[in-house]
């Protein structure tokens, strides 16, 4: 799934499990280093998505489900997995920025006026830190980012249709009970549409690709399988927006409502 496609210097998608090497349980397009896969079959996973979108290298972050925020301000030798951050921006050309998924969202974030892109991952731990909104805070303060110029996606992921959470009134709090869909069941999309609003991205720059990941056997899931892969959202800046020259306005985002 491709989004921000008509915009020449970003490259972003989130791939499906079919395409790659893993044997089961993980066939075929495992991204998870973490998960009992073959790390060599892994790598090869990682490399054919970074020489489908064009770019050189993938940074990914071994996730924790907490709120940490990295910025990647170097262009390292070889694809490479960091320890301990749930979201990664960089501003490096030639640089994707990957999440590995298995229910969760990805929030990919590009900012077309300073060459700027985020990869946030993002579960219900996720939206109770509000990561989303530390993530666009941190672009703003490392490379000037208006919130409202930011094109945003979110990814495949849990649904409303099966994002149960029957522990809710302790797991969750109070201001995010409202975004119940039927008893129990959570609408985790429109919460992250929301986040991202309330950060100060424009209704009419949010993407939501509105896939289930449970539903869909497309994408590996935890809730639906157990001992399962991981599938890749992946962002990056292809080659620097100075060289095109391209304002804010000709690069407007697509629009998903």
């Amino acid at each position: 799934m491709i989004f921000f496609s008509h915009l020449p210097a970003v490259s972003s998608a989130t791939f499906s499990r079919h395409g790659g090497l893993s044997k089961a349980p993980y066939h075929s397009r495992n991204v998870g280093l973490h998960v009992g896969d073959e790390e060599a079959l892994v790598l090869q996973n990682r490399a054919l998505i970074r020489e489908e979108l064009g770019l050189s290298r993938l940074v990914s972050a071994r996730q924790v489900h907490g709120d940490s925020v990295l910025v990647v301000d170097w262009l390292p030798e070889a694809d490479v997995e960091l320890a301990d951050h749930d979201a990664l921006m960089t501003n490096i050309a030639g640089l994707g920025l990957m999440i590995q998924q298995a229910d969760c969202q990805a929030i990919m974030l590009y900012d077309p006026e300073h060459g700027a892109v985020a990869n946030i991952h993002s579960g219900w731990r996720g939206s109770v830190a509000n990561i989303i909104a530390k993530t666009v805070a941190a672009m703003t303060a490392v490379y000037k980012t208006r919130p409202g110029s930011l094109c945003a996606a979110i990814s495949p992921s849990l649904g409303p249709c099966c994002g149960e959470f029957v522990n809710y009134r302790q797991e969750l709090p109070k201001a995010l009970h409202g975004y119940q869909a039927r008893p129990n069941h959570f609408d985790f999309w429109a919460i992250s549409r929301d986040q991202l609003r309330n950060s100060g991205v424009r209704s009419e720059q949010i993407e939501i690709a509105r896939s289930c990941t449970v539903c869909e056997g497309d994408y590996f899931s935890y809730r639906r399988e157990g001992l399962t892969g991981r599938f890749a959202s992946v962002i990056g800046i292809k080659y620097y927006t100075q060289r095109v020259q391209v304002s804010f306005e000709q690069a407007s985002c697509s629009t998903q409502l």
